[in-house]
C-alpha cells in the first residue's frame, strides 16, 4: 500500500489523500501489520512510551480489545499520541 500511495504522489503533487485517515484506523493493518511489526522487533520485550509490553497487551489486556481500544480512539479523534522516548546520548547521564 505504502509503493502504491507513493507511485500515486508522484504521479499527481496536488491530489488529496482525503480517505488515508481510513487506511490508517482500518483494522486489518493494525493486526496485520502494525502490531505484527512492533511484536516481532528486536526492542519488543521493552515497555513502549505508554508502559505496556506486547507480552502485558498479550497476557492482560488481549491484542482484540487492546486493537479495538485503539482503533475506536483513533476513529473518533481522541487517540493522543505519547512523546517518542529518545536515546541519551553517549557520555551523558540521565
Amino acid at each position: 500500500m505504502q509503493a502504491k500511495l507513493h507511485r500515486w504522489a508522484e504521479a499527481d503533487p496536488g491530489h488529496r489523500f482525503d480517505d488515508l485517515f481510513n487506511f490508517v484506523y482500518d483494522p486489518a493493518p493494525l493486526v496485520a501489520v502494525a502490531f505484527d511489526r512492533v511484536a516481532t522487533n528486536r526492542g519488543a520485550r521493552a515497555a513502549g512510551s505508554d508502559g505496556l509490553t506486547v507480552a502485558r497487551i498479550e497476557t492482560e489486556i488481549g491484542i482484540p480489545e487492546f486493537l479495538d481500544e485503539l482503533h475506536t480512539a483513533l476513529k473518533s479523534g481522541q487517540f493522543q499520541p505519547q512523546p517518542v522516548r529518545e536515546p541519551n546520548p553517549i557520555g551523558t547521564s540521565t
